[in-house]
């Protein structure tokens, strides 16, 4: 199995950009599973129902989130109705949707797709990622040995420290939520392919995805200022995996960036 990671969408012009380039990159690459976080996508901060059906309807299969999933209160019901866009699994109990997806394709292949949230520099409101995901894992256990883990944190050393506590049981364990793609790609002892942050679907000529300006002057200033999506250099940065869809175990990882030019 060969599977396509994306790192958080950052607004209209990422959402442009995977509409423009992930048909004929997982065509090419023969991408058998598709991923991105989506909680930025919508305006750079949250996720509303047009902004995920868009993405979906670009050829991804799931999309995982974060802590800004709740910003747009349309997309609460939908969480409900829908198990292709999924939020942090250890959000408390009666939380809007659900943590995980229980991918298959028409070709029989399968894969749970799990989404955590850290919380060392994060809101410490959720449950233990560890405990959460561990408990998912064992419910699901017999649906694939296929487990994906999108662990969207602040801190490097949580999102390192999930990577060797999956090592063996999980296929994949990416981070998310810094939007800065880090290095340290590899495959663990186990067989689980890790990197701390896959990066983000956005202006590369920005401060994470927002006009450099705006954020600048908010930390001269230390005033609040309006975000603004920068719209220049759109880059998409994330992975792509190859995975033995028998065993679980994955082979190899591959860090992602395409440029991108809006057409006229």
């Amino acid at each position: 199995m060969r599977v396509l990671i994306l790192g958080d969408v950052v607004g209209r012009p990422a959402r442009r950009a995977i509409r423009d380039l992930v048909p004929s990159l997982v065509e090419r690459e023969r991408i058998d599973l598709a991923i991105a976080n989506a909680e930025n996508s919508a305006g750079g901060i949250g996720v509303d129902i047009k902004s995920a059906k868009e993405l979906l309807s670009a050829g991804l299969n799931v999309l995982t989130s974060g802590n800004h999933i709740w910003k747009k209160k349309e997309i609460y019901p939908y969480l409900d109705e829908h198990s292709d866009l999924i939020r942090p699994a250890n959000y408390p109990e009666g939380a809007p949707g659900r943590g995980w997806c229980a991918w298959q394709n028409e070709n029989g292949l399968r894969a749970l797709v799990v989404n955590v949230q850290g919380r060392v520099f994060m809101p410490n409101h959720v449950e233990d990622p560890f405990r959460s995901v561990d408990a998912i894992c064992r419910q699901w256990r017999e649906h694939s040995p296929v487990v994906i883990v999108d662990m969207h944190a602040e801190a490097t050393s949580e999102k390192s420290a999930m990577g060797w506590h999956l090592d063996g049981r999980a296929s994949i364990v990416y981070g998310t939520h810094t939007h800065v793609q880090t290095s340290d790609d590899r495959i663990l002892p186990g067989g689980t392919a890790y990197i701390t942050d896959v990066g983000m679907c956005g202006s590369f000529d920005s401060v994470i995805g927002m006009e450099r300006e705006t954020v600048i002057k908010g930390f001269v200033s230390q005033l609040p200022r309006q975000f603004e999506v920068a719209k220049d250099n759109v880059v998409l940065q994330g992975i792509i995996v190859d995975v033995d869809d028998k065993t679980g175990k994955a082979w190899e990882i591959r860090r992602l960036r395409l440029s991108w030019e809006a057409s006229s």
